[in-house]
């Protein structure tokens, strides 16, 4: 009997599943199709290995009913094995053996693959987002929050539920916990009370969360809708819009830059076009690359907060050619997996050439970088103020402008950079470097190079934290607040008692308190310098990292890695430090030959010729 609770124990729901549809006569190959996975199921492989699976499978549940559940039951399953040969079941009959063997079905872990536990087909579109086992699952939804299913292919909201609900019950098998959030408002939509109608008028404008389209223009009915099952849980234009957005949700950035453009083309289509986005042809298209040179004044406003009234989507009519460009590829891009999707029949916008523009000689604007005497003259004034006890601050800017103009590092990755992933490295030259693994744009994992001196600053702002930056497997982020706001976010992020990084947000305020405090402590700046540091960013730490190691003759696919740009061609902008040497070089080549040819004796110089006297 042991042996039979064993093999028990390994069923799954989906298994009960299966077996309720075999009982009802559906065909094994039917079965093997809507239930298994043959990369989890071996006997899916074919309907006669599903038959004899399930075949076997209610022969031991049979056989722990007649020993574990009523005689009345018993007598029953009995009597029907005596007379077919094997137990004859009825979907009532079949729960009440599911009932009697108590249903001790296997229990789910956190290794296990998703083929384990739910059907082919979410199987198959979870496999898509690269979400393979259970624990992948658990991370994918809390990364999401509540819209986590908006990504996935096929999975509605009602799914959705279903598959978080089971995650929950099986908590403590799996153990990982689904965070509360994942069951919030989808966030790219308003509180009901802020939804604005839009299809009306083109004075009527709201962003994309507040946003409600007339069911004339929701594009329910649009001509260009694909008549295919679609991939996606959509039955308007506005959720298609959102389904395409969320695949972004784990990219701030990009997310708030798509949304953006999205948001004023579907805003455009319906209330200067008059026409459902999934209605647009060709000729819309066009049109509104066209809107894009001058939008509305309608459509343009001062910058306000999006619930507000007095927001529009367009700060000036002024878009410069490069924003039109990308606003285009970003629609084009949309439509496309709406069209992968299966939403739309077909992409107009593949018949819609990018705006013209002058394709400068420096696509990055790399002038805010410092110089190398100004990046010197930084830094040993940041170390001075560094020396005193009280200067926390200082130290926390010192590690942060180093990380990013000694390493390359962006501001984000400079947030999310970790101890645990900063060892030593000893070079071929035997300079002393350190090496630091991080993940950048695009989720791609670079290793740059860290200063002695980045790690000193570092390692001085870990002793204004009370951690050691030495201590053998030192974890935790290399840049985190010294304090905790009062706020109740702010202590509601810091409940775990786990040291967090800085928001990438607040490391751009850092930098702008250290351009101000430059600005006002440096002595003997020249007008153009002090111009240089007034636009300061961030980012100018970077570029500063890439102008000066190409002026330094750093070969320039170092350069790339270091930066992880992803063409070589986007870092040769950083050459612009060479093409500045050789205009000067060139410059005093032409002043010394004006000077010398100032300097020529008058007894030198050709008496002029007489043309008339020449004729």
């Amino acid at each position: 009997m042991s042996e039979t609770l064993d093999r028990q124990r390994l069923y799954t729901a989906k298994d009960f599943a299966a077996l309720r549809a075999f009982v009802q006569r559906l065909p094994p190959a039917v079965i093997a199709r809507t239930y298994f996975n043959e990369d989890y199921d071996p006997h899916a492989a074919t309907p006669g290995a599903t038959e004899r699976y399930l075949r076997d499978m209610l022969a031991t549940l049979v056989e722990l009913a007649i020993d574990h559940g009523s005689p009345v039951l018993a007598d029953h399953l009995k009597a029907s094995i005596r007379r077919h040969g094997s137990a004859r079941l009825t979907a009532v009959s079949l729960k009440m053996v599911e009932d009697a063997a108590r249903l001790a079905a296997a229990r789910p872990a956190a290794g296990h693959g998703i083929g384990m536990w739910f059907r082919p087909l979410v199987t198959r579109y979870l496999h898509m987002r690269g979400v393979s086992t259970l624990e992948n699952l658990v991370a994918y939804c809390n990364a999401r929050g509540g819209s986590w299913w908006r990504s996935v292919p096929r999975i509605g909201p009602g799914r959705a539920r279903a598959i978080v609900g089971w995650l929950r019950r099986h908590e403590r098998d799996i153990g990982l916990h689904v965070d509360a959030d994942v069951d919030l408002d989808d966030p790219l939509v308003a509180p009901d009370a802020e939804i604005v109608a839009i299809g009306g008028t083109a004075d009527v404008l709201a962003p994309l969360e507040r946003m409600a389209l007339r069911e004339v223009l929701d594009g329910s009915a649009g001509i260009n809708r694909s008549t295919a099952f679609p991939y996606i849980a959509a039955h308007n234009d506005l959720a298609a819009v959102r389904a395409w957005l969320h695949l972004y949700r784990d990219r701030p950035k990009t997310l708030r830059a798509y949304t953006k453009e999205v948001e004023r083309f579907l805003l455009w289509a319906v209330t200067v076009r008059g026409k459902a986005l999934s209605s647009l042809l060709v000729d819309d298209c066009e049109a509104y690359k066209d809107f894009l040179k001058l939008p509305s004044p309608s459509f343009i406003g001062a910058r306000a907060p999006r619930s507000s009234r007095r927001w529009r989507p367009f700060a000036s009519d002024q878009l410069s050619p490069e924003s039109q460009v990308y606003a285009v590829r970003v629609l084009r891009a949309a439509f496309a997996w709406l069209v992968d999707m299966r939403y739309l029949a077909g992409n107009p916008w593949k018949g819609v050439r990018d705006p013209e523009t002058i394709r400068r000689e420096g696509e990055i604007q790399i002038e805010r970088a410092l110089n190398g005497e100004l990046w010197s003259d930084v830094r040993a004034h940041v170390r001075r103020r560094c020396a005193a006890a009280e200067s926390q601050r200082w130290r926390i800017v010192h590690a942060l402008m180093l990380l990013m103009g000694d390493s390359g590092l962006r501001r984000e990755e400079a947030a999310a950079a970790r101890r645990e992933r900063l060892q030593p490295y000893v070079s071929d030259s035997n300079v002393e470097v350190w090496a630091l693994t991080i993940v950048g744009k695009r989720n791609r994992e670079r290793t740059v190079p860290v200063s002695v001196e980045t790690v000193d600053a570092l390692r001085a702002h870990w002793q204004d934290r009370g951690d050691d930056f030495d201590v053998p497997a030192a974890a935790g982020p290399l840049l985190s607040p010294l304090i905790i706001p009062h706020t109740e976010a702010a202590r509601r992020k810091h409940v775990s008692g786990e040291r967090m990084p800085y928001e990438s947000n607040h490391l751009y305020r850092l930098i702008e308190w250290l351009r101000a405090r430059l600005l006002a402590e440096l002595q003997n700046l020249s007008p153009a310098t002090h111009a240089q540091l007034e636009q300061t960013t961030p980012h100018a730490f970077r570029h500063t990292f890439g102008t000066l190691a190409a002026a330094n003759d750093v070969p320039l696919d170092v350069v790339q890695r270091v930066l992880g740009h992803r063409s070589i061609q986007t870092t040769s902008i950083y050459l612009q430090a060479e093409k500045r040497r050789m205009m000067t070089e060139v410059g005093a080549m032409f002043g010394r030959r004006l000077e010398s040819e100032n300097q020529r004796p008058a007894n030198g110089v050709s008496e002029p010729i007489d043309v008339a006297s020449d004729i």
